[in-house]
This record gives C-alpha cells, sequence and structure tokens, in this order.
C-alpha cells in the first residue's frame, strides 16, 4: 500500500509563511492499495489539491471514508472536482448520526445547499454512492479490508484500519482519550472507570499491531487542561495509544492551527525526547509525505 498526506492541520486552514513545511491544508489522505484501488480518508481541503492530480487519471473510482462531520474533514468535499465529471464513480462512507437521523449523505446535502455553496448538489455528474458503516463492519475493496471504530469526539467519529496482504494502516480521525467525569470517592466514579477501561482496551485491540498509526496529536500536556472535551489527543497520549498497540510507526498528524512549524517541531522534540521511546518510529506528518508498506 501507498500512504500520501494531502492535508495534516486541524480545526481550520492555515496557510501561510509560518506552516509551508507541513502545510496548511486540512485533512485529507490518499491510499493507494495493492491493487491499485484508490481510498481517501477524509474531505479536508487538501482534497482540493489532490482532485487536481486526480484530472490526469480520469476516470477514477474512489472510496472517500469519512472519520466525522466536522468542518475540517468534510469542507473540501464540494471542491472535489471529480464529482461533478461523468463517468466517475464516487463511493463516499461514514457513520449513521443519530441526532439529526441521517448518513454520509448529509455532508453533501447540507454543504451544497444554496445559502452555502452555488453549485446544487443535482449538479454532480458523477456516479456517487453514500453508505453508512458501522463500528466492527468488514468492508471489502478487492483485496483490501477497511473495518470502523468508534473512537472519542464530540461528534460520532470512526476510525479506519485498512488492512492488504498483512499490512495495515489505521487512522484515528479526530479522538481524546476517554477520561472520568467523576472525581475519585463519587458514588459513579468506579463503574465508569471500568467503562473507560473497557473502551480503551477496545481501540487498542482495533489498531493492535499495525505498520502505520496516524493519530490526532494536537495538542501539548500543558495545553490539554483548558481544552479538555474538545475531543483531541496529545503528543503524550498518542505516542501511549502507539505504544500499547505495538505499532511500528506512528505518525502524528492535526496539527494545532496556530502553531508554526517551528514550534510545532520544538514541542514534538521535546514530547519524545521525554517520553524516550526507542521501539517506536514516530513522525510528523507533512504534506506531500509518502509511504509505501
Amino acid at each position: 500500500m501507498k500512504i500520501k498526506f494531502w492535508g495534516v492541520r486541524g480545526s481550520i486552514p492555515s496557510p501561510g509563511p509560518n506552516t509551508q513545511r507541513y502545510g496548511g491544508n486540512t485533512t485529507c489522505i490518499e491510499v493507494r492499495t495493492d491493487d491499485k484501488e484508490l481510498i481517501i480518508l477524509d474531505g479536508g481541503t487538501g482534497i482540493f489539491t489532490f482532485a487536481q492530480e486526480l484530472l490526469k487519471e480520469l476516470p477514477i473510482t474512489a472510496h472517500i471514508f469519512n472519520t466525522h462531520s466536522h468542518w475540517d474533514h468534510i469542507q473540501g468535499l464540494p471542491f472535489f472536482i471529480p464529482i461533478f465529471i461523468p463517468g466517475n464513480t464516487i463511493h463516499l462512507y461514514g457513520a449513521f448520526d443519530p441526532i439529526s437521523g441521517a448518513g454520509p449523505e448529509r455532508i453533501m446535502n447540507i454543504q451544497m445547499q444554496y445559502s452555502y455553496f452555488p453549485v446544487r448538489e443535482a449538479e454532480m455528474k458523477s456516479r456517487i454512492h453514500y453508505k453508512t458503516v458501522m463500528p466492527h463492519e468488514h468492508i471489502m475493496i478487492g483485496n483490501t479490508t477497511i473495518v470502523p471504530t468508534l473512537l472519542n469526539h464530540p461528534v460520532v467519529n470512526l476510525g479506519y484500519r485498512i488492512s492488504c496482504n498483512g499490512k495495515s494502516i489505521f487512522f484515528t480521525g479526530d479522538h481524546e482519550p476517554h477520561y472520568n467525569i467523576y472525581d475519585p470517592g463519587d458514588d459513579g466514579y468506579d463503574d465508569y472507570q471500568s467503562l473507560i477501561e473497557e473502551q480503551t482496551l477496545y481501540i487498542i485491540e482495533a489498531m493492535k499491531g499495525v505498520d502505520i498509526l496516524i493519530a490526532d496529536s494536537s495538542y501539548t500536556n500543558a495545553e490539554y487542561p483548558a481544552k479538555k472535551g474538545w475531543g483531541h489527543g496529545t503528543f503524550d497520549s498518542c505516542i501511549k495509544m502507539a505504544m500499547d498497540a505495538g505499532a511500528k510507526i506512528l505518525y502524528c498528524t492535526h496539527h494545532e492551527p496556530t502553531r508554526s512549524d517551528d514550534d510545532l517541531e520544538k514541542v514534538f522534540a521535546e514530547a519524545v525526547t521525554r517520553l524516550n521511546c526507542k521501539n517506536l518510529d514516530i513522525r510528523l506528518a507533512r504534506e506531500g509525505d509518502e509511504i509505501i508498506i
């Protein structure tokens, strides 16, 4: 499989001189399977640049797996040019939202309403198919298996494990480690702690032994207390998760948009040095980087 990063920033696009090295686009990851199937993880603004490259390959069949429906993970989809070109086939996968009662079709329905976008959904000339997926479901694309896992975020967020010919990657989308909402000694503390431990084990098992783990590491330990409950991880929490899962390579992503590239490298290096992770290859995700496994 080949993996390429097209967007690695979190929350809002942040282009400019301070983010040129790692890139200012929001989340989008290209995966090419061994049998040349195209899988795209999230449709942040990075998918627009990717679309320009795909115009050289038309017609295409693309399988877009959406982790969740927050803007920074979907706002590039109306600018994904292949959806407007006849002959292309687009499959958009995503979670069922219990609040709206809808699946991934709502991602396009809402964004392409008249009030927000000048092109109507009816003008998408490709063949587009919406598929609601559930945790633990096995989705087959050629010889590749994709399994969603429910993670922790203020909206339903699915992480995806992609496996092909003995190699695997796991992408978290946005994820904050579960924490106890009760104080020690409160009536509900022990029961809630048991639930947390169960959910944590479930997540670790889902990503066990992956060759590549791509994880939301937005914050430092010092920043996290003010952001608790926002649904994002830290460098430390991601490194611990990768080590517990036995991942071979960890890519830290969803970079804090207010952090310059220089500051990003500084806080990343501090975390890696502090945790002394000798048996784990830890990297910062960067737009344009490719890796083949």
